[in-house]
């Protein structure tokens, strides 16, 4: 075991794997002789050389195209957004042709293509920095998206991306890099498809997924001082969700809240309470309670900034609030 920050595990994945295959390849702005933004690629350049870890104009929609064109050719690319939050502007590469060449070749091509980096709510990083876009990619049919919220479960699951034949789009939090744990030095892959239960439980099922598994888990401490008996399940996968988890948890709870920083308006949390009613509504003794971020830009004040999202006190009072 080896105690590790986020960043450096997905840097280990990375690597591991660009060692294991010579497929892989990293493409991004600054990926290479700067390591990245936030030090993901450190140094691969001087191991793989400049065409297996390529630094790319400021062209977004291009250097998406360029590796979708590659894995169709059979190369397995990574492609690192400096925020994701930018690659709105690959969005038409990412929709129309990462998410549908399988199907709309007959099954002649097969794009395994990894899309990568940080977003979320920052430290006041502005409105344009600050997007959650895994609700924008969550209607297109053909991608896979999972969102990492430990270094040991960054590791394993971006290695398993990388090994996938599907267009997997890959969410890390930019708060998260600095987080510290202990990880396996040897190889392991993680399931793309399945959440993790971080805590088991009786009472209520909390359902969470990047940077809110831990605002929910200093939440969960304090409901268990005062009494409280929470499950908490990590999501992982956001598509496909792992519908038999949640159902297996809510069939033992019959109450449930979903805490994300996703907007509320067609975020995470809506797509969740829709399949829970269609899935679930029999198991529920009470309606699902959904925490979500503020439907507004991002603001740059930090007090505003920290009022559009959701904290543990929230968390313990809806929780209170659902099982009085």
């Amino acid at each position: 075991m080896t105690k590790m920050f986020m960043f450096d595990a997905l840097r280990a994945a990375t690597d591991e794997e660009m060692s294991r295959d010579p497929t892989v390849c990293v493409m991004g702005e600054d990926v290479g002789h700067y390591g990245g933004s936030y030090k993901v690629t450190k140094d691969l350049h001087n191991k793989y050389g400049d065409l297996r870890v390529l630094d790319t104009p400021i062209a977004e929609n291009s250097f998406t195209g360029l590796a979708i064109g590659a894995a169709i050719t059979g190369l397995r690319p990574i492609v690192e957004g400096m925020n994701m939050s930018f690659l709105l502007l690959a969005f038409n590469q990412i929709s129309n042709n990462a998410g549908m060449l399988r199907y709309t070749s007959g099954g002649n091509f097969t794009i395994p293509i990894v899309i990568r980096g940080p977003g979320g709510v920052g430290k006041q990083l502005g409105a344009e920095h600050s997007q959650r876009l895994e609700a924008y990619f969550q209607a297109i049919p053909g991608l896979k998206i999972v969102a990492c919220s430990t270094p040991y479960n960054a590791k394993g699951l971006l290695k398993a991306a990388i090994r996938d034949n599907n267009p997997v789009v890959f969410f890390e939090h930019v708060l998260l890099y600095n987080l510290q744990e202990e990880v396996p030095d040897n190889d392991y892959l993680l399931p793309l498809d399945k959440a993790e239960i971080v805590r088991s439980g009786n009472d209520i099922t909390i359902l969470t997924y990047s940077r809110m598994r831990h605002h929910v888990m200093q939440a969960t401490n304090v409901l268990v001082e005062k009494g409280y008996d929470p499950e908490v399940l990590d999501l992982i996968s956001l598509k496909p969700l792992d519908m038999l988890s949640i159902k297996n948890s809510i069939q033992k709870t019959h109450k449930v809240i979903i805490v994300e920083e996703c907007m509320k308006t067609g975020g995470i949390g809506a797509e969740l309470i829709a399949k829970i009613n269609e899935q679930c509504f029999d198991d529920l003794d009470s309606h699902v309670v959904r925490l979500s971020s503020q439907d507004i830009p991002t603001p740059y004040n930090g007090i505003l900034e920290q009022a559009t999202i959701i904290h543990p006190d929230q968390i313990v009072a809806a929780v209170q609030d659902l099982l009085k």
